[in-house]
């Protein structure tokens, strides 16, 4: 067989895996699955067997969803063990409610992609040989594999940074709430209802954590390793000492929110000393030659017209 169909073969295969896989985590945004079955059986009568049940669901739950389900288990059965929680305690650090199944699901469905991206490149707009062709196929491959994790990766910086430029602020809602009369907890549903940025969602799972039942100190550490945030963490045993101690709320809180404003102000000094030295790439290899080309260029066209180059 030339090698040309075996290269289309792939690339058919390839593209109606990465299509299945698609459709099937797609997620339906605007509706409530659940609330649309529900409204649906309310409509109808009840089912005379089994197999109207089944016939029932669409094409996406039948089939796409147990086999994308059928594939990460695939994946995640040969995954070491190791390799699994720290794929689940990045998604934790990212806030992100999927499963590590999920995950890895995702990550054969970018391979699938950039894959077929990959040959397409090769055989049909480059005209590559088949072992060529191959080569530049298996690096995007490789590429679309590992996106999500850098992704995931870029996520949680992200959440991190956010959770950074929020807590001086958080922290001073903290004091002015204490100082006047209100308990720590519902100093932090304060901060909870005025804002909706990462720290004030996760002082609210604490809150709901606190009212089913789990000690304060535990909800609080559980809140600091799922940021992973060295100010939130110096923060949280602060606070829990001072619970232990019985020293002042109000103060420690005070203590805190002048210690987070100097450390803001460090990293903003830290940022303002490193820009002159960012800034030197682009005025190197961007600005100054554009400069040039604007200052010699005229006299470099009249020296060409003079007929001395």
């Amino acid at each position: 067989m030339p090698p040309e169909i075996i290269g289309l073969l792939i690339i058919g295969v390839m593209g109606i895996g990465g299509l299945l896989v698609y459709v099937g985590l797609r997620e339906d945004r605007g509706r409530d699955p659940l609330q649309d079955r529900l409204a649906q059986w309310g409509e109808r009568e009840t089912p005379e067997s089994l197999e109207e049940i089944e016939l029932s669901l669409s094409f996406r739950e039948r089939v796409i969803l147990p086999m994308i389900k059928w594939i990460g288990e695939i994946t995640t059965r040969f995954t070491p063990q190791k390799q699994l929680e720290a794929t689940r305690r990045k998604l934790e650090l990212a806030n992100s409610s999927m499963e590590p199944t999920a995950f890895y699901a995702q990550r054969i469905l970018f391979l699938f992609i950039f894959g077929v991206l990959g040959a397409l490149l090769a055989f049909q707009v480059m005209g590559e040989g088949f072992p060529t062709g191959f080569l530049y196929m298996g690096g995007l491959a490789a590429l679309g594999y590992f996106f999500p994790v850098l992704s995931l990766n870029g996520k949680i910086k992200k959440r991190q940074e956010n959770i950074l430029k929020a807590l001086p602020d958080a922290l001073d809602l903290l004091v002015i709430c204490v100082e006047a009369g209100l308990g720590f907890d519902m100093a932090m549903g304060k901060v909870y209802e005025k804002w909706e940025n990462e720290l004030a969602l996760a002082f609210g799972r604490v809150l709901r954590e606190i009212q089913l039942g789990k000690l304060r100190r535990e909800a609080l550490r559980d809140m600091s390793t799922r940021m992973d945030v060295p100010d939130v963490n110096s923060f949280v045993a602060a606070i829990i000492q001072a619970d232990q101690l019985g020293v002042s709320m109000a103060k420690i809180l005070r203590i805190q929110s002048d210690l987070m404003r100097t450390k803001r102000r460090q990293r903003a000094q830290e940022k303002a000393h490193q820009a002159p030295i960012k800034m030197l790439i682009p005025m190197v290899f961007l600005i100054f030659p554009s400069i040039w080309i604007v200052l010699l260029g005229p006299a470099v066209l009249r020296v060409m017209a003079s007929g001395l180059l």
